[in-house]
């Protein structure tokens, strides 16, 4: 499974995230409970050194709570690049979708 994790479903959690961070500020302790919805059973030390890179890629800014020292509660938003990527995964995921489709159509019956 974390062979899983790494290759695949990485992107998926970063995904969630521009969707959320789209709807509006998201922060780290809610996103871990969302994406444990979803079935993700991801760690705090995973997700917020990917919400960094998000940020550092330019798809998330981050809003800290200036009074609230080093362990500041963070909000992040989604950037105008992220709201591109977001499109650009939209398509892609709503392609792979058909293709998925249409395997799962394909599959012998047993």
């Amino acid at each position: 499974m974390n062979e899983i994790n790494r290759e695949i479903l990485l992107a998926f959690w970063k995904v969630h995230i521009l969707c959320h961070a789209a709807e509006g500020p998201l922060v780290g302790q809610w996103m871990l409970q969302e994406l444990r919805r979803h079935g993700y059973d991801v760690s705090p030390g995973t997700l917020y050194p990917i919400l960094a890179r998000m940020e550092a890629r330019g798809w998330l800014w981050c809003q800290r709570d200036p009074g609230g020292g080093p362990r500041a509660r963070k909000e992040y938003y989604l950037t105008k690049q992220g709201r591109a990527v977001l499109a650009v995964v939209e398509r892609q995921v709503n392609e792979l979708h058909g293709e998925l489709s249409r395997l799962s159509k394909k599959k012998p019956k047993k």
